[in-house]
Parts: C-alpha cells; structure tokens; sequence
C-alpha cells in the first residue's frame, strides 16, 4: 500500500477494528478510510465492487471473513472475476485478490472451518494460493497484489500467531506456482499445503529411522507446480496426499491423477489420501477427530510404504 496508491483494502470490521482476526489491524490509522474500507456484510456487494474497481485499473484486495461466508459472492467470482480477461479478449484484466481466513481447528461455529479449495482449483481464470509460513505469507501475498488476474488467497486461520519466523521488513516476492520442499526424503514424497504442512512434518519427524519422509509445501493450488510433484515422486515411488477438506473431490485426487498421467512407471503403491471426511465440518469435540493429525498421517503413510 506503500508502494501503490491503486491498492485497497475492504471488508467487514477490516478498518477500525483490524479485521476478526486482525490481519488489517493499524492500516486504517495509516492509510484512513478511503483505502481501508469498511463495507456492509455483504459478500456479493463487496466482491462486485472490487471487480469494477480492478477492471478500472485498481488493486483491491477484500477480505472474506471467512471462507464459509465466501458462498453469496461465487457468482461474482467466477462468473465476472475469473472471466474478465478472456470476455473481455485481453482489453481489461481483473487483478484483485480475495482474502479468506479457512479451515478449522479453531473451535468455531458452523460456516466458519470450511476447506472449500477445490471449488475455486476448478476454475479457469483463478490462482488459489494457500501460505502456511510467515515468511510465504508475505511474499506470496505480495506476488498476488501484483499480479494482473484475481488470485483467491486462503490464509490457515488455525495457525494465525501459531509460531514466530523472521520475516524481512524489506518488500519481496514469493512466486505463485512453485512449490517448497520442506523435508528431503527417500522413501515416500507426502504432498500437503496450509495448516496440514505443520502437522505432516511432525508425523515425517515422528517416522524418522523407521520410514524417510519427503514433505512437499505445495503454497499453490492453482496452478499446481507438478513439475516438483512428479520429480519428488519420480525419487520415491510412492505418495500421500494430507488435506483437511472432505476426500471426494478434493485435491488429492488431481495430485494422484498427475502421478499417474506423468510417472505411472515409477509409481510402487497406490497413492494414500489423508484427508477430512466426506461430513459436514463438524463442531466443537469432533473437530479434533476430523482434521488429519500427526498420528492418522502417520499411518497413511505406514499404509502407503508396506502395501
């Protein structure tokens, strides 16, 4: 916001109260009302808004405030956001970025742990960034302002103030589309992203001496860095995929359908998908029961390695 005056920031409770898990606190009072906008609840009104903002030349950046309330602005978004660019044969681009707090763990209501992802993967037009470091975050985040077409940035709120990293104060770029190779291992490659990055490289420590783990932070959904999943793979021979989304339909199922379009002949068991359940994300006491944990992850991997 610094660099660009054309960058925005709106939402519900984003200015004066700094957002509800106050990402935005202390821009309001920086920048004022005018790039800081506090907006009705409105999901539609407030995705639309920025879609006539950025195809006027802006940068806005609205927040969902949750992914859960994201539902009444889909028809904005991927009828208008993610089209603009091609309807338009290039004339206008849309360069918005739409932030969502996701996911669960967090003990909240209903509507407010969905890990709706794949949603978004399927269709044309978006990048689906998903951070689970401090350091990513920022980078990644300054990639997506700058980019020219929408990005829907999904930020993990269950590691929201979770550990401490050195994050430069100077600006930088993390590119979209690249994933990070957060563990090097031999035995088997597990492919996750967000909150489901922490609790993966625990279960990949816990295994160590007994199976060496390779842990992929993919950082996007889409597109898929696949040249690092198959080459990762192409080392291992066998996968799992962790994400806290339902199974059916999820990302798992792209990842698989990579490994086998791109490095079936190297492929030594089938890939193990560890994942959320096919429910609706549950409350409260089961919320512990449907996210992947370091101990089910673990014997996913298990699981792959002796078939």
């Amino acid at each position: 916001m610094e660099r660009d005056d054309d960058v925005v920031v709106m939402g519900e409770d984003v200015g004066k109260n700094g957002g509800v898990f106050r990402a935005t606190e202390g821009l309001y009072d920086e920048f004022g009302g005018d790039r800081v906008i506090d907006t009705p609840l409105a999901e539609s009104g407030i995705v639309g808004t920025a879609i006539g903002m950025a195809a006027y030349g802006m940068r806005p950046v609205p927040e969902m405030q949750f992914l859960g309330f994201i539902y009444p602005a889909f028809d904005q978004i991927v009828s208008h956001a993610a089209r603009l660019r091609t309807r338009s044969r290039g004339r206008y681009t849309c360069p918005m970025v739409i932030r969502a707090p996701y996911g669960g763990g967090i003990r909240a209501p209903e509507h407010h742990s969905e890990s709706t992802e794949a949603m978004f993967v399927h269709q044309p037009g978006l990048k689906v960034v998903i951070p689970s470091t401090p350091y990513d975050t920022k980078g990644l985040l300054a990639s997506a302002i700058r980019s020219p077409d929408p990005v829907i940035f999904l930020e993990p709120k269950l590691i929201y103030r979770a550990f401490r990293e050195e994050v430069p104060d100077e600006s930088y770029e993390v590119p979209i589309g690249e994933a990070a190779v957060r563990r090097e291992g031999s035995d088997i490659s597990v492919f996750t992203w967000g909150a489901m990055t922490r609790p993966t490289l625990e279960a990949a420590e816990n295994l160590a001496g007994e199976i060496d783990v390779e842990v992929v932070d993919l950082r996007t959904v889409s597109p898929l860095d696949e040249e690092t999943i198959v080459e990762s793979f192409k080392k291992t021979g066998r996968a799992a995929v962790v994400h806290e989304a339902p199974k059916t339909g999820g990302l798992g199922a792209e990842i698989a359908a990579t490994i086998q379009e791109e490095a079936l002949l190297y492929q030594e068991a089938p890939v193990e998908r560890i994942t959320g359940f096919d429910t609706p994300f549950p409350l409260y006491a089961l919320e512990d029961y449907y996210l992947p944990e370091p101990a089910r992850i673990e014997d996913g991997i298990r699981d792959a390695v002796e078939f």
